[in-house]
């Protein structure tokens, strides 16, 4: 849960601001974990709300969109079921985390962001982290995720030759960063299994694959790695706590791809 922690007035003159344009406040937000964020919204905003120092901040307080309609927003620009269940994976996991982590009344926050994470791959392969932003906005989507989403690509040269210089700050962003690929993997390494599934699955055996470089080669071993070390975990951790939350979500997401098929 986010609580304002101090509202900062950036004591714009008229001169500064556009015509129309409302004077606007910095907001920094604490949610008790030692993690930290700004907010930019207009001063008439907060008042209006009613909010100030102390208040609690709940993600619908800004440009908030539905679960529905984030579903919805992803599959306007991503058709192969591949990327759907992908995408349907990672938000399942981002709940898990949530909860796992204390985050439980964000869990859907959380799932949101890992359910856009990569809107703009599949159109936009060249340009993935860079053409999110524009997406989203388009779609009303708020900057709080619009940031949460372009941070998982955070270090990495994509196709255009960009690198992207988006930083992960927030534990969730951390999170998104760390699990992304390795559910690619853990995916891969299931489907090669007699049962298909990874509830049968041990951390031995997912080792072992993360370890073949020649398995499942566009899951960057480097990126999952540099996730535990942002997290501050290690690595066993960090592929034992994801195999638990596919196997805990496992009959959720094929029951969503079973309903997307029909």
């Amino acid at each position: 849960m986010w609580t304002i922690k101090q509202i900062f007035d950036g004591d714009y003159g008229c001169e500064e601001l556009a015509p129309g344009e409302s004077p606007k406040v910095t907001v920094t937000l604490t949610d008790g974990h030692g993690n930290e964020r700004y907010e930019s919204v207009a001063d008439a905003w907060l008042v209006e709300r009613q909010l100030d120092v102390g208040s609690v901040w709940k993600e619908k307080n800004m440009d908030y969109i539905s679960r529905d309609k984030a579903f919805e927003l992803l599959k306007k620009y991503n058709k192969d079921p591949f990327h759907i269940q992908h995408a349907l994976t990672v938000e399942a996991v981002m709940k898990w985390y949530a909860k796992e982590q204390g985050y439980e009344e964000d869990a859907e926050y959380w799932g949101i962001v890992g359910l856009l994470h990569d809107i703009d791959f599949e159109l936009y392969p060249d340009e993935h982290c860079l053409k999110a932003p524009e997406l989203l906005r388009e779609a009303g989507v708020g900057e709080d995720i619009i940031h949460a989403v372009c941070s998982h690509g955070y270090g990495i040269t994509v196709g255009n030759g960009t690198t992207i210089d988006v930083e992960p700050f927030h534990e969730m962003e951390k999170i998104l960063f760390a699990a992304d690929e390795l559910t690619g993997l853990i995916w891969s390494a299931s489907i090669m299994r007699p049962s298909k599934s990874t509830k049968d699955m041990e951390l031995k055996s997912l080792k072992k694959k993360y370890k073949s470089n020649g398995f499942a080669a566009g899951c960057s071993r480097e990126v999952i790695a540099r996730g535990a070390k942002q997290l501050g975990w290690e690595l066993d951790e960090l592929l034992s706590r994801t195999l638990q939350a596919m196997a805990a979500t496992e009959d959720e997401i094929n029951a969503q791809m079973e309903a997307e098929s029909m």
